[in-house]
């Protein structure tokens, strides 16, 4: 069975310091190994690794020098701790540049190897926990968290995924509400830049005025009340990403400036005359039509075309339809927990109701909704009286209350049953095709069946 102890290894050719650090540290709640010279040590570490090494310098065979190498070779992020005579200093200090943790003087005091391990072993886990957390941005906010059953949409994640290990800038079009933020996050913890800052700057919430210092930061006097430096946020996001929203609101010239720092990967602070480099990807936008924008003169083509790079467009939650009920199961688990509701469903009316809107605020409408349904929910049920009015069902309106009463008269008479329901049932899909100007899927929605299943309808009533 193996130990959930953490484990050192000491390596020195010294039998008696072996034998005194495995007892300080054994009695510190650690595994020890030893090994008697910097071959063994480092054949050891590659059999059985080790959370903290304590090297000494000068040994048989291998250096600690040149085992310490190996070793973090073997394992970049293998903790060091290397223990050498008074005239070594300049060598341990040269190793610690080369990846050692920290170096120790011989003869050493045994409490400061206690602090030493201890702080070892207290970075390595938070940079364990910090790999972890790392894991679970990038599975709940990378490409495969963004919920979908729609095609169109599983196309956009793949894209998105690929273009995330790329360090090309990246414009994101689509209406507001439609998600161009979660793709933005999706992009940067599906990145190699996931490990560094997401920064946000909403363009239209700022201030007209503001803005440059926000963009590039100031320096101290630059203007009255900079009374320090301050960093902007394309220092912030640095070996990260910076994410522009709203990009289309920014004055023509700052798009000169932000033109600039795209190009050059530099700028100057307000108030400043020495250039600043960084290294950030940028990721904007819009819900505006930059291309309009551009023949209009109010947006440069130079910068359009530096964004988009690679162009992204994110689909309004009507032309997906098959996504409602999903986010709206996704919304209700999250609000629900947060608010300790015990509401574990939709009444399939209240469905009913969510599947015949069009959501012109899309998927933070759809996200509105949902929480307020919750929030006046009174069973463990959301039923159409919870949703708000501008979402609920027209006096519980159904496709079909929408077919004419004399058209539905009209099938009855002398003709077998079975004729009669197929003939209404046509009619109904009829309508709904119309009314939902010939979209399968949203029809599919509204009628409350499968796409499959409307497929197979049409085919059998000769509907095209």
């Amino acid at each position: 069975m193996t130990s959930s102890l953490p484990k050192a290894l000491v390596c020195d050719d010294d039998e008696a310091i072996r034998h005194m650090l495995s007892a300080v540290l054994e009695k510190e709640g650690l595994q020890v190994v030893v090994a008697h010279d910097g071959l063994e040590g480092v054949e050891r570490f590659r059999r059985e690794g080790a959370d903290v090494v304590l090297m000494d310098i000068r040994m048989p065979k291998m250096t600690g020098l040149e085992a310490m190498k190996a070793i973090i070779e073997a394992d970049r992020s293998a903790s060091v701790i290397l223990m050498t005579a008074f005239a070594e200093i300049a060598t341990a200090v040269q190793a610690i540049k080369d990846g050692a943790f920290d170096y120790v003087l011989k003869p050493f005091d045994l409490d400061e190897i206690r602090v030493l391990v201890r702080r070892a072993l207290d970075i390595r886990a938070m940079r364990a926990d910090i790999a972890s957390l790392r894991r679970e941005l990038s599975e709940r906010w990378g490409a495969e968290g963004i919920l979908t059953d729609n095609p169109q949409m599983i196309a956009l994640r793949q894209t998105i995924a690929k273009v995330a290990r790329s360090q090309a800038t990246v414009l994101i079009q689509g209406e507001s509400g439609t998600g161009k933020e979660l793709v933005a996050a999706a992009l940067h913890y599906g990145s190699p830049r996931a490990g560094g800052p997401f920064v946000k700057v909403n363009c239209a919430a700022i201030p007209e005025t503001l803005l440059e210092s926000e963009f590039f930061g100031y320096e101290k006097g630059a203007f009255t009340g900079a009374a320090a430096r301050r960093r902007g946020r394309f220092e912030m996001a640095e070996h990260g990403t910076l994410f522009l929203d709203e990009i289309g609101e920014i004055t023509p010239a700052l798009q000169v400036k932000l033109l600039r720092a795209l190009q050059e990967r530099e700028f100057e602070r307000v108030g400043g005359s020495t250039p600043v480099r960084v290294d950030v990807r940028v990721v904007a936008a819009t819900n505006r039509d930059l291309e309009a924008m551009v023949r209009a003169g109010t947006f440069r083509q130079d910068l359009y075309f530096r964004l988009a790079v690679v162009g992204l467009r994110t689909i309004p939650l009507r032309e997906r339809p098959e996504d409602v009920p999903l986010l709206a199961l996704h919304f209700l688990d999250r609000f629900a927990a947060t608010d300790g509701v015990d509401v574990r469903g939709f009444d399939p009316a209240a469905l009913r109701c969510l599947a015949a809107h069009d959501w012109p605020g899309n998927v933070r409408e759809l996200a509105n909704a949902v929480e307020r349904a919750v929030v006046m929910s009174t069973s463990n049920q959301i039923m159409p009286e919870d949703l708000p009015e501008t979402v609920r069902c027209r006096d519980g309106a159904t496709e079909l209350d929408e077919i004419p009463r004399e058209a539905v008269d009209a099938e009855g008479g002398d003709r077998p049953l079975r004729e009669v329901v197929g003939a209404f049932e046509a009619d109904v899909i009829r309508h709904a095709l119309a009314r939902n100007q010939g979209n399968r899927a949203r029809t599919a929605a509204r009628l409350g069946i499968s796409r499959r299943a409307l497929l197979y309808k049409l085919q059998e009533y000769g509907i095209t």
